[in-house]
């Protein structure tokens, strides 16, 4: 076998990633075109075998649909009980997944992967409960139809007619360690349902009417067996590419076509797309970009674009690799890709010139090893004279004259060294002046260079001086032999000049698309990200950019603000609809639509099309070239990767914002009912007696009543209150009204509040009078400072001091609540500003919100607050806020204030 050493990197991934399943369960899928192809019977069979070795198989569920040689089956194997679930009237019976992890078996059989669990379950899927089994060490033997992958449901959908509604990720059978193919033929299939073996007698004949017709049948088995064949070949490529094996296996056929920007290249495309649709092969168009190719005419590029995008079209896939040997980088693209068949096109030079300038053909024939090369003729007359294409000229005229310019200074400077330096020196001195022609202009100038060196040396520095005659024969071999290097060293020097453009464009797309990947994945939302790609698509292509995503209907729309950097007609918003639509590309460089203005293409992500780009170039013909184009479209495959991402992470937010507003709801469900119960009560019950009693109650019972309607009134009151407080800052509907306040007012506006549930205790303040003014929302900070001061009432004795100080120090405002109550529990001074957080000493109740709306309220303001227990006993709440450093004056004030 031919095999090389394999890459350590990709064997230690491969160990890592088998090291990481070792304790995870096997997974063996039993995969069928349709039902009744014997999935079920074939698993059974299966899991007897397993239990004859000794193996302990359980049946977590196997549904047997009343068929009785599937039954019989089952008898002889332990079955687990099923779970009893009601939904809507009817008592469900579904898999136990709880009670087969107590079981824990090393084999259970699951049956119909698919199945959607009933609401109330711990899964909603039934695979999702065959990956808990699998990562608890459990093996998992199950069943699956291919019409339940994910994605052929649309392929399903369009075959037959029916949507399946129950699906299973493609992950799954990726994950499967074993696939087991279970093939029936359509005639048997049939058979079966006839005879009652797939369904009851009653569903036959529907069965067969909407799913069971022949060409249902035939069209679902070759899609098993070619997803199935599809696995092994994963299978394979992953064997080869962990054993490194570089020979080429043909267990299916993969052809590449080798193009170039010769005129025989659709020829060669179309009759790759002829054998590979013979064959049912896969094939790809490449092409070889190697350093001399870049100064090649316009023509021969816009040539090459066509026949690639002609592969494109024809369904191949194309790929355009760099390198210096043009057989060598086909041989090992090819052994990369399992190639089978290579497709080139015939030499059109004569022997002699394959013989001193090398043949592709030939070096792909002689070291192509297993793999065919299948040489294609070519069209007449199509090969370029050698002479013509030795003297096309490849640069403009004016860089000749910088050539003529270089021999000139050469033999000037050569002149001023002929008394004291020998022959051999001076021509030193034209080579030096062909190697910077060469690098500076080209190949065209260097030969222009090289032969006017050798005639100017020839002209003043060999006798008889200024006449092209030669006294000395041995001068021609002295000609002869300064050409050839002259030729030799421009040659190397212009294709090292090739190799460094060559290298710089590379380097140029790497920094492009690592830029574009920097800013995609360090920003988010929408808006943002489509900024960031119109900026980079306007800066590498030189061109006005917009892009258009979808909304709700389906209809494109071009994303606002773009307008400024796209002349939009509204007659081109039709060509974007219609690439989104189709997933096609269209426009300028395009067979489709090429009368638009733009070159559009669809933002593809992993669910389908989420929009376009539209790219509108300055120079029309710069997107003609398939380099560009491949640049653009991996531009906007990472465009439209972060657009999704974006996408996926705000559904995910609005989700957990959803599940956590539901999360509160209830909780404040829970936490408030007995609180709001009790008030009602007590208001009820008050105001029954007075009702019922008025006649006989005296004048201070009635007042007294009154008192407890008022007082419990009150206490709903805040509880309500405090409620939608919360609720308005969990949903940041909160907006802040800033003004300057004086501290003390703040405080004294909260006392006053606060004047009838604090005459149990005294409270003392401290606020000094130099104290700076704070720009805050006086209503909520006050409803700050009147939390903190009931908080503090309700936690310390009657009788008690309630102190309250303020204090300015540096940058901020300190504002500090103390009390002389029974302290804080030791750690839980952060855990008292949580939601529905209540001590066990409060004197009477609460739903514990009101220091969490204080945190919130502080926050929003840019401070912080926390809480620590006093010395002596009782507990401090302290706040801070910041100070704007540009305080308002009295007089200022004064002055704003107009006489009416």
């Amino acid at each position: 076998m031919n095999q090389e050493r394999p890459n350590p990197d990709v064997l230690l991934a491969r160990v890592r990633a088998e090291e990481s399943k070792r304790s995870e369960g096997k997974l063996k899928i039993f995969f069928g075109a349709n039902p009744g192809v014997g999935k079920t019977y074939a698993m059974l069979e299966t899991a007897h075998e397993q239990r004859r070795d000794g193996e302990d198989v359980v049946i977590g569920v196997v549904e047997t649909h009343g068929r009785p040689d599937t039954e019989a089956l089952v008898s002889g194997l332990e079955v687990l009980p099923r779970r009893e679930v009601e939904y809507r009237g009817a008592l469900l019976h579904e898999f136990d997944l709880d009670g087969a992890l107590a079981r824990r078996p090393v084999i259970i059989l699951i049956d119909e992967l698919a199945h959607t669990n009933a609401p109330g379950l711990r899964h909603e899927k039934r695979w999702q409960d065959a990956l808990e089994l699998l990562k608890a060490g459990i093996s998992v033997y199950t069943t699956v139809n291919v019409q339940h992958l994910e994605s052929l449901n649309d392929v399903v959908a369009r075959i037959t007619g029916v949507r399946v509604r129950e699906t299973v990720p493609d992950s799954i059978l990726e994950r499967a360690d074993d696939v087991e193919l279970i093939d029936l033929p359509p005639d048997d299939v049939l058979q079966r349902l006839k005879d009652g073996k797939v369904y009851v007698s009653d569903q036959i004949k529907h069965a067969v009417q909407n799913f069971f017709t022949k060409g249902n049948l035939i069209a679902l088995r070759e899609l098993a067996l070619r997803r199935t064949a599809e696995r092994v070949d994963q299978q394979m490529e992953v064997y080869r590419r962990d054993h490194a094996v570089i020979r080429t296996w043909p267990a299916a056929d993969t052809i590449m076509v080798c193009v170039n920007m010769k005129p025989r290249g659709p020829r060669l495309v179309r009759a790759a797309r002829q054998m590979a649709a013979g064959l049912h092969a896969k094939w790809i168009a490449v092409y070889v970009q190697v350093p001399r190719h870049i100064g090649l005419p316009q023509q021969d590029r816009e040539r090459l674009s066509h026949t690639m995008r002609l592969a494109e079209r024809l369904g191949a896939e194309t790929a355009t690799l760099t390198g210096e040997h043009v057989a060598r980088e086909l041989l090992n693209f090819a052994h990369r890709r399992n190639v089978t068949k290579i497709i080139v096109g015939k030499p059109v030079r004569t022997w002699w010139k394959e013989w001193i300038f090398g043949s592709v053909v030939s070096d792909l024939i002689h070291q192509s090893g297993d793999i065919d090369v299948h040489v294609m003729t070519g069209d007449v007359g199509e090969g370029e004279p050698l002479v013509r294409r030795t003297f096309r000229r490849t640069s403009g005229l004016p860089v000749y004259g910088y050539a003529v310019l270089g021999v000139l200074i050469a033999t000037a400077i050569a002149w001023a060294m002929f008394p004291y330096f020998g022959s051999a020196n001076l021509i030193m001195m034209y080579l030096i002046a062909v190697v910077v022609v060469a690098i500076r202009y080209g190949r065209g100038p260097s030969v222009l260079a090289s032969f006017l060196s050798v005639a100017a040396f020839d002209v003043f520095f060999v006798p008889p001086y200024f006449s092209f005659a030669v006294s000395d024969i041995e001068y021609a071999l002295t000609f002869g032999v300064m050409l050839i290097v002259a030729l030799v060293i421009s040659g190397l020097a212009v294709r090292i000049r090739q190799q460094a453009d060559l290298a710089r464009e590379r380097e140029q797309r790497t920094a492009v698309l690592y830029a574009m990947s920097r800013d995609l994945a360090t920003h988010r939302g929408t808006p943002v990200l489509t900024r960031l790609a119109v900026r980079h698509l306007r800066d590498v292509f030189d061109s006005q950019v917009a892009v258009f995503l979808a909304d709700a209907d389906k209809r494109v729309r071009i994303q606002l603000g773009e307008s400024l950097y796209f002349e939009f007609d509204p007659k081109e918003s039709g060509v974007a609809q219609w690439v989104f639509d189709h997933n096609e590309r269209a426009g300028i460089g395009t067979d489709t639509l090429p009368g638009a203005k733009a070159l559009y293409l669809p933002l593809v992500a992993s669910t389908g099309p989420i929009g376009v780009v539209a790219v509108r170039p300055k120079d029309a013909g710069s997107l003609l070239n398939s380099e560009p184009v491949h640049l653009l479209e991996s531009l906007v495959n990472h465009i439209a990767l972060a657009l999704e991402r974006t996408r996926l992470s705000e559904e995910a937010h609005q989700a957990h914002m959803q599940a956590e507003t539901e999360r509160m709801r209830n909780a404040i469900l829970s936490s408030v009912s007995h609180d709001l119960r009790t008030p009602l009560a007590t208001i009820t019950g008050a105001a029954s007696v007075l009702i019922e009693e008025h006649g006989r109650l005296d004048s201070s019972a009635r007042l007294e009543l009154a008192r407890s309607i008022h007082r419990e009134a009150d206490r709903l009151d805040r509880l309500l209150k405090n409620l939608l407080d919360m609720m308005r800052l969990e949903a940041g509907a909160v907006r802040l009204s800033k003004e300057w306040h004086p501290a003390d007012e703040i405080v004294g506006a909260a006392l006053a509040r606060l004047e009838g549930r604090l005459h149990d205790h005294v409270v003392a303040t401290v606020c000094p009078a130099d104290l700076p003014l704070v720009l805050v929302d006086g209503v909520l900070f006050e409803q700050v400072l009147i939390n903190l001061l009931e908080n503090a009432a309700k936690y310390s004795p009657s009788g008690s001091t309630i102190e309250v100080f303020a204090s300015a120090s540096g940058r901020e405002i300190m504002m500090e609540v103390a009390d002389r109550g029974p302290g804080l529990p030791a750690g839980e001074e952060t855990c008292i500003f949580d939601k529905f957080y209540r001590g066990q000493t409060a004197r009477d109740g609460g739903v514990g919100l009101g220091l969490t709306i204080c945190r919130g309220i502080v926050e929003a303001h840019g401070g912080r607050i926390w809480a620590e227990n006093r010395r002596g006993g009782g507990a401090s709440f302290r706040l801070t806020i910041p100070l704007v450093e540009r305080q308002p004056s009295i007089e200022a004030e004064q002055a704003e204030v107009k006489p009416v």
